[in-house]
């Protein structure tokens, strides 16, 4: 067997795809229909990645977000080495997992209380149970243009027939798992009410990004959000936020904190561990007490709060508060937009860009003006505008999210001077 450091990306890849499904352990690392083999990396360090054949790429992908500081941050890898010098897992009670939790709680007014879990989709599993497990009702309504993880009962997609009507998007999802899921478009208040005057008795919890961000940059009108909460209260529902892309992300309080909305259940991930894989659901104290071992709802996990993930978090979010962060990266992100999107004009090119906080989102023009917030208003143009964007960013060492619906990330990393790199690499990708 032949060493893998001494092969290029399309080599390993071939290789990889010999025992590993697709070639990779998560379906966007594939770059599936970009005609182009995925990149393999092996370092990582604040705006950078670097590849195994020693190219070096600007990287607004940032491991889909959760590196708002960049990749190894000195203070998070001071903290994470001390740790692994310490412990790597107890599998038992443990302080580290403690000061992350009474921070985030004495952060955030409505997070209560709070149970680590190791990824986003453990945090919405659990969530949706502590739902059915307080409401005593099984439904769950989701959102077209909504992603929350691959947890069964929400790879679903819109149906045909009754209000909210839904079906599997993913073999191995049975049907009977996914009519326990109703669906409604985002942005529309009426197909919202008729879902709730159809199902309402039976509907455990809703279930939104606040901020959509997994296919495409979709903010919400406050008023769509507002009306979620009211049909909710009325009809017994609770009201559960994924926040697990825009917490820690757009704010220290996330959308939530943001908006002024007070949601009963929260999800988040990413960010509070600084790298590593860590997720949490957290909300109401009177829901989180119904989780063993106090309550019916039981949920554990071996390496939940992981004290690596722990650390890394903690030092992470404390950071971040004392650089002022989030207004930083507000900052710079509205920038470098509007430079981008003066580029775009300056070209004409096919793109505009979408900005919140420290996410944007490049996308194909459309007809429509201002934000896009349904996923059937994106241009039919999309797929094959950025594949050739991309691609030519690629080449010459700028590295985005390889799918045409994933948003990109700024970070403390991403300097003026580097965001001119960018600039300058964008340019000529738009020259052809």
């Amino acid at each position: 067997m032949s060493d893998v450091r001494s092969m290029n990306s399309s080599q390993l890849f071939e290789r990889s795809k010999q025992i590993v499904p697709g070639g990779v352990h998560s379906p966007v690392r594939s770059f599936k229909g970009l005609d182009h083999a995925p990149v393999f990396f092996t370092k990582a360090e604040g705006a950078y990645l670097e590849s195994v054949e020693g190219k070096k790429y600007i990287d607004f992908c940032q491991s889909f977000g959760p590196l708002i500081l960049g990749h190894r941050d000195p203070d998070v890898q001071e903290q994470v080495e001390r740790m692994v010098r310490t412990a790597w897992s107890f599998g038992a009670a443990e302080i580290y997992s403690l000061e992350l939790a009474e921070w985030i709680v004495e952060q955030i007014p409505f997070v209560e209380k709070i149970r680590f879990v190791s990824s986003g989709t453990e945090a919405v599993m659990s969530a949706l149970r502590v739902a059915r497990g307080n409401t005593n009702r099984s439904k769950i309504l989701k959102f077209e243009g909504c992603y929350h993880g691959h947890v069964d009962s929400l790879l679903v997609k819109a149906g045909s027939g009754l209000a909210g009507a839904s079906a599997s998007s993913s073999a191995g999802v049975s049907q009977n798992v996914a009519s326990e899921t109703l669906v409604s478009p985002l942005d529309d208040d009426e197909a919202l009410e008729k879902v709730f005057k159809t199902s309402g008795s039976e509907i455990a919890a809703v279930i939104i990004e606040p901020l959509p961000a997994n296919y495409g940059l979709l903010p919400q009108r406050r008023e769509f959000l507002e009306r979620i909460f009211k049909l909710a209260r009325a009809h017994g529902s609770l009201v559960i936020f994924d926040e697990v892309i825009s917490g820690f992300r757009v704010g220290l309080q996330g959308m939530a904190g943001l908006e002024k909305f007070t949601p009963d259940l929260v999800c988040y991930g990413k960010v509070i561990g600084g790298g590593f894989p860590v997720g949490a659901y957290c909300g109401r104290k009177d829901l989180m007490d119904a989780v063993a071992p106090l309550g019916p709802v039981y949920q554990a996990g071996t390496l939940s709060a992981n004290p690596i993930g722990m650390v890394a978090g903690l030092t992470t979010l404390k950071k971040t508060v004392k650089v002022n962060g989030w207004e930083v990266l507000e900052k710079r992100t509205a920038g470098f937009c509007a430079k981008l999107n003066k580029l775009f004009q300056d070209h004409s090119a096919p793109f505009t860009v979408d900005q919140h906080s420290s996410l944007f989102w490049i996308r194909s023009k459309t007809a429509k003006s201002g934000p896009i917030r349904r996923i059937e208003e994106i241009s039919t143009n999309q797929s094959q505008d950025f594949k050739n964007f991309f691609l030519r960013n690629l080449d010459q060492g700028l590295y985005l999210a390889p799918n045409a619906f994933e948003v990109s990330f700024m970070s403390l990393a991403h300097t003026d001077a580097i965001l001119a790199d960018a600039l300058k690499i964008m340019e000529k990708s738009l020259k052809g």
